[in-house]
């Protein structure tokens, strides 16, 4: 007799979770600010911009999410945000670092402070914009437009830098292994989430694909000849699986078999193994790497076979490191507007994932902040996210998030306090790490 269906999980603990998540928001105060940001005038100014470009936005965000497009092939996308920029006066240059779908735009050449605002646009395979990468740009298009009418005279510059490929692909990274960011003093942007909260973890990544090599023979008749590289692919994953007993809870293994051999009746010479590992800082998550390592030597060598381990085919990804300075000033920008972002540990931070945003907030300080377009209880990349994206509470999105934006980088650049707030916090954090030689 045979069983097709799986067995429905209990959801009693997200059930419970969901709810004990609820009376922990409620209670909670918003996060705020000791600095004053820029005067009056000049948010009267910022919000006035926000408002005027506000409809095409909305109709960008949209637009995108109608017409989703995959990390490294976002041609569309990016041209329909260089023609939002044009329509609103401000020429974009595309296929910037390297990346033909990168775009950068920038207020005039100032010697003051520079900060910029970062557009992701790249969809997921068969799900479309289930991470609100549609929200994302279009806030960030925003914030840019907004800031862009005060930075020349505050005396500083604003830049909006659309960043290619964050679904895996690494493209700030890249971007910033160009030159892209040298010139940049900090970075800001935004996620949509089913909550708001000013400061949400997000764990460093790597990819490790494991190829274990063995020596093919017939299974039946000459077994003795042969090296059997499933048996030690299949030696690694219950490696993994007995190490996650020992792990912190905060970091993530998870690995599928990517090749097993072709026929039951010949030995397989060949398999492989693709896994991410996930930590909450860059040394746990290098310590992580080096365990994995040792199991696949180990299933290696309990099996005769040998074994190639390929790490980070695109860059790794680090953790994102706070800056409470810059995300106190976006929860009072946000407060405005009915929101509530709560501070860290209210939303469980195990609900989380990875973004090449963490390698930026290493070399300068920046802001991640979680904008709410959905309930409590849909979860990033499914369908129902997806579709709230592209929803009502996705538009009230992309309107409160511009404004957020917008003010958040009028405030770095009128205010001289906060600006020595913000870089103060993050050399006390350590400063700027030479990200591309980190995981050597």
């Amino acid at each position: 007799m045979t069983h097709a269906d799986p067995v429905p999980p209990d959801d009693s603990y997200l059930r419970s979770l969901v709810e004990a998540t609820a009376d922990a928001v409620a209670a909670a105060e918003p996060l705020s600010s000791p600095h004053t940001g820029a005067d009056e005038a000049t948010r009267a100014e910022v919000t006035a911009a926000i408002e005027r470009s506000s409809p095409d936005l909305v109709a960008l965000s949209q637009d995108l999410h109608a017409h989703p497009e995959e990390g490294f092939a976002e041609h569309r996308s990016v041209r329909a945000l260089a023609d939002l920029l044009r329509r609103h006066g401000h020429e974009a240059t595309i296929g910037v670092g390297g990346l033909d779908t990168a775009l950068r735009v920038s207020t005039p050449q100032r010697e003051g402070p520079h900060i910029a605002v970062l557009a992701e646009y790249d969809a997921l395979p068969g799900l479309g914009h289930a991470c609100g990468h549609n929200v994302i740009c279009t806030t960030a298009a925003g914030g840019f437009l907004g800031a862009a009418t005060i930075a020349e005279r505050l005396g500083g510059r604003v830049s909006l830098i659309g960043t290619p490929a964050e679904e895996g692909g690494g493209g700030k990274e890249i971007l910033a292994r160009a030159g892209v960011f040298d010139d940049v003093d900090a970075v800001i942007m935004l996620h949509p989430f089913s909550h708001d909260i000013a400061l949400h973890p997000f764990l460093g990544r790597r990819q490790l694909e494991m190829v274990f090599h063995g020596v093919g023979a017939h299974a039946s008749a000459q077994p003795f000849m042969g090296r059997n590289a499933l048996d030690a692919a299949v030696s690694a994953y219950q490696g993994v699986s007995a190490l996650r007993q020992q792990l912190p809870q905060s970091d993530r293994v998870h690995g599928v078999f990517t090749d097993g051999g072709a026929r039951p009746n010949v030995i397989p010479a060949r398999a492989a193994l693709l896994f991410y590992l996930r930590s909450q800082t860059p040394e746990t998550l290098r310590d992580l790497a080096a365990r994995m390592t040792s199991i696949a030597e180990g299933a290696a060598a309990m099996t005769g076979c040998g074994v190639e381990l390929i790490w980070d085919a695109q860059p790794a990804y680090l953790p994102i490191r706070f800056n409470t300075a810059l995300a106190g000033r976006w929860s009072v920008n946000q407060v405005i507007t009915g929101r509530k972002p709560l501070p860290p540990g209210i939303v469980p931070e195990s609900l989380t994932g990875s973004t090449d945003l963490g390698n930026l907030s290493y070399r300068m300080p920046a802001l991640h902040p979680m904008l709410a377009v959905s309930g409590p209880t849909v979860a990033l990349h499914t369908k129902e996210f997806a579709a709230a994206a592209g929803s009502e509470t996705g538009d009230a999105g992309v309107r409160d998030g511009a404004l957020g934006l917008a003010l958040t980088a009028a405030d770095y650049l009128a205010d001289a306090e906060l600006r020595q707030a913000v870089h103060d916090e993050f050399e006390a954090a350590g400063g700027a790490l030479d990200v591309p030689s980190f995981f050597a």
